[in-house]
């Protein structure tokens, strides 16, 4: 859970680099969070599904600019311009392309983005 909070503490910060790890913890926390949404929603919703969709667009919102930056520090980590995350518009091979860059392992040195993170301390 600190590994989502983090990135929601740095909500716009697109400078600087994130670990694995920190991606990875917060994408399953968004996923979980976005399921519990879907059920909250679907529990106390209307036939149509109107309150579930209000509330999983919601959330979708509030989550995008944390996500775009988180995603774009974790491009830096590996040492490629945040601009790389434009490659999801090139159709079957984009999404792909992105997702092999954001297993790969960071660049161990200090890069042009800022010094390596794994070498400072985790979040408690």
């Amino acid at each position: 859970m600190n590994w989502y909070l983090t990135v929601l503490k740095k909500y716009a910060d697109f400078s600087g680099r994130a670990r694995r790890k920190e991606y990875w913890m917060f994408v399953l926390m968004n996923f979980l969070v976005s399921i519990l949404i879907s059920i909250v929603g679907a529990v106390i919703g209307d036939t149509d599904g109107l309150i579930a969709v209000s509330l999983s667009g919601v959330y979708a919102l509030f989550i995008f600019i944390p996500s775009l930056a988180v995603t774009v520090r974790r491009l830096h980590d590996t040492n490629k311009s945040g601009w790389w995350i434009l490659i999801t518009f090139v159709p079957l091979i984009g999404g792909l392309v992105l997702l092999i860059f954001m297993i790969i392992d960071s660049d161990p040195n200090t890069n042009a983005y800022g010094a390596n993170p794994k070498t400072a301390p985790e979040p408690v």
